[in-house]
């Protein structure tokens, strides 16, 4: 009997020793509330205890932790519309606090959709798309978008995203909440926007197109005039010598002939004669000289010399 009463107040120590104690794991905090209320608050991984039966230990994440917004339409500062989806790291900074105001991760999830929304909504409507989208500064991109715009006040994304993680901070530590990091991780245009910009872009692109085609038509008009002017400069050079060779064989045919015909003047009259008649009187033709031509003379006289 004893042995039984022994064993029974035993197991009611084990059982109270096991209900008093708790462990926080790495990477977790947690707060202990009696009746609902915080009564203690341990940061640190290990065993720690409580009072049985009436304390009760809730644990928080130490880690970062991530937040996914729904994608959400917004206009932006030149009135076009696009689905802006952002995204945000943070971590509880204040258990206890968080506890009371937000209780659990859901809750911490759900204040922070009206949080960094409605700040990424006002970042978004009071900058160009341009903006947005580039962090290059606006020069290196405004051929590459649109014409540029006369604005005193322009920010690069860079410089967004740090304005909507200062102003979205300014509201987090009242839950506990220490965020850590805003960032907008897609922007896309809204169908109707979408098939605009690609027919615009369609249009660049044929506008570039067409300038290299018409630079590409100058080049070969250069060529072919190029090529013309250096084929009529051949073709005048070899003229000029071709005359240059032809001159100087007639002058030296023309000296051959004045040297063989001084020799006999009167053979040179004669053939002279000669070939006036050849080139006058064809195979057909009859030929009528009078008895004082010169050129009955030459006949008449080669007959007497027969």
């Amino acid at each position: 009997m004893k042995k039984l009463i022994a064993a029974i107040v035993l197991a009611i120590i084990l059982f109270v020793v096991f209900s008093s104690a708790f462990v926080v794991r790495e990477g977790e905090q947690a707060i202990v509330t009696r009746f609902g209320k915080p009564v203690g608050e341990t940061r640190h991984a290990g065993l720690n205890f409580k009072v049985p039966f009436i304390d009760e230990a809730s644990f928080f994440e130490k880690k970062i932790l991530k937040w996914d917004g729904d994608p959400n339409q917004i206009t932006t500062k030149e009135k076009k519309f696009i689905w802006v989806d952002a995204t945000a790291r943070w971590r509880i900074k204040d258990p206890l606090l968080f506890m009371k105001t937000v209780a659990t991760q859901q809750g911490a999830h759900s204040r922070l959709d009206d949080i960094v929304d409605s700040v990424v909504r006002d970042a978004v409507s009071g900058n160009y798309l341009v903006d947005l989208v580039r962090g290059a500064s606006y020069e290196q991109v405004a051929e590459e978008t649109e014409t540029m715009i006369d604005d005193e006040n322009r920010k690069n994304r860079e410089e967004i995203i740090g304005d909507i993680l200062a102003r979205a901070r300014e509201s987090t530590p009242d839950y506990g909440i220490d965020l850590i990091d805003v960032q907008i991780k897609r922007l896309n245009y809204v169908e109707q926007v979408r098939e605009r910009v690609y027919e615009r872009m369609i249009s660049e692109r044929n506008k570039v197109a067409a300038e290299y085609r018409s630079e590409g038509e100058g080049t070969k008009a250069e060529i072919l005039g190029q090529m013309g002017k250096e084929l009529k400069k051949i073709r005048s050079e070899a003229y000029r010598t071709s005359v240059e060779i032809k001159g100087e064989a007639d002058a030296r045919a023309a000296r051959i002939y004045a040297d063989a015909f001084s020799r006999d003047p009167e053979f040179y009259s004669f053939y002279r004669s000669l070939e006036s008649i050849e080139k006058a009187v064809g195979s057909n033709s009859k030929l009528v000289l009078s008895a004082d031509s010169e050129i009955y003379g030459y006949l008449k006289d080669s007959r007497k010399r027969k």
